[in-house]
């Protein structure tokens, strides 16, 4: 492992532009579960019924009491791991030109990282459904349920439910980012998910060197991924940037 942490290194090191592709995996060191998977909030919740736009819509006071309260409760305790720090350190010595994310914590922005694509947009902020206003969640009171904004309207998550689309700007620029990058890392996600599991093979097919750092082999390793690094993603950066001198 210490040969592909120094590989890693190198590469990132030696690239002209590297691109993160980030997934639940970094943000469950930090506490938050996945969605999928053992433990995730779907072994409890049918996504359909309590995540699609259509359920929010027809039962906002459920959907909030079920769903994003209890996001809520653990976002608002969450905070950025090594990873997170890291890859923010990445951009900010000019190593790093952007993250794309499917996650909805805010944590890499938490963590300093300046150019996050939020693929699913986020749960840190609460959008207001009349005026527009965004809202930090931590500063939402869950007094009334569902809150409302200080114009009357009702709050909701600013990510993307099921039953919504991707916005065109995250989607168009990640794959932009995709095709020019000589370096992507993926790490914390099995790259399942649609559209963004595809950014890897864009970034394959362009010529980039893939990067692929999760605790287990996934669908990239050994097909997609040119090399692959297991284990918790904060140790893995951590190792990085010691090699890197950063």
């Amino acid at each position: 492992m210490k040969e592909l942490i120094k590989r890693a290194a190198e590469d990132i090191k030696n690239a002209r532009l590297v691109v993160a592709l980030t997934g639940a995996g970094v943000s469950v060191e930090s506490g938050i579960p996945p969605f999928r998977g053992k433990g995730g909030l779907w072994e409890k919740f049918d996504p359909m019924e309590i995540a699609h736009i259509d359920s929010f819509l027809a039962n906002p006071e459920r959907v909030w009491r079920i769903l994003v309260a209890e996001m809520k409760g653990v976002i608002d305790k969450a905070q950025p791991n090594n990873l997170h720090k890291g890859l923010a350190r990445l951009e900010e010595t000019g190593n790093l030109a952007a993250i794309i994310t499917q996650n909805v914590d805010g944590l890499h922005q938490a963590a300093g990282s300046k150019d996050v694509i939020e693929f699913h947009g986020t749960f840190a902020e609460q959008r207001c459904m009349d005026c527009e206003a965004k809202i930090p969640t931590s500063e939402v009171s869950l007094e009334v349920i569902p809150p409302r904004c200080s114009c009357g309207g009702m709050l909701r998550p600013d990510c993307v439910f099921f039953g919504e689309m991707i916005p065109s700007e995250a989607l168009w620029r990640s794959k932009e980012l995709a095709e020019q990058c000589d370096v992507m890392m993926v790490v914390g996600t099995s790259a399942i998910v649609e559209p963004a599991a595809s950014m890897a093979r864009i970034a394959k097919l362009g010529g980039a060197t893939v990067i692929e750092m999760n605790m287990e082999r996934t669908m990239l390793t050994g097909r997609v991924a040119d090399y692959s690094l297991f284990g918790g993603a904060g140790k893995l950066m951590t190792g990085i940037l010691e090699e890197m001198g950063i």
